[in-house]
């Protein structure tokens, strides 16, 4: 199961994706959700990249 926690409040978004679909649609699912996320993220990065003032995007790899 995919799991996606989302937090929200007083400015603050937070967003948590963790597991796996288990291959129940042959991992459709989940490139589904990575590739939406990992969309996100370089939309972000790429704005970061144009607005260096006003946005910062920091990727840790655990």
């Amino acid at each position: 199961m995919i799991e996606i926690r989302a937090r929200l409040g007083d400015g603050r978004t937070s967003i948590e994706v963790v597991g796996h679909e288990g291959h129940v649609l042959d991992g459709r699912v989940c490139a589904a959700v990575t590739a939406i996320t990992q969309t996100a993220l370089l939309g972000l990065q790429m704005y970061a990249e144009q607005f260096p003032d006003l946005v910062s995007v920091q990727i840790t790899e655990e």
